[in-house]
């Protein structure tokens, strides 16, 4: 028998990097606790488009095949985030 490739599977939409978009060099942690601070108040900006998560209610750092985020970012955004818990601006474990 013959496998027969599902016609109505619709191809996942293309992730693009927030940083790159935006241009960033370089993650601040400082400012990546204040986004991530807005983020839990409210889980949309002001043009209505989703804003990214990083962390994950148990205060796992989210993955990059989930949140989009290309390598190079999340490599940055791992030791933000890190860096972050040492200063005590983010908690090491959820709510």
């Amino acid at each position: 028998m013959e496998k027969r490739e599902n016609i109505y599977r619709r191809a996942p939409k293309k992730k693009v990097c927030p940083f790159c978009v935006n241009k960033v060099d370089e993650v601040d942690y400082i400012a990546l606790v204040k986004d991530i601070e807005k983020n839990n108040e409210k889980s949309f900006d002001r043009n209505g488009e989703r804003r990214p998560r990083y962390i994950a209610e148990n205060g796992k750092i989210i993955p990059r095949r989930t949140s989009g985020v290309c390598v190079k970012h999340q490599r940055d955004l791992a030791v933000a985030i890190k860096r972050a818990r040492i200063m005590g601006l983010l908690a090491f474990k959820g709510e």
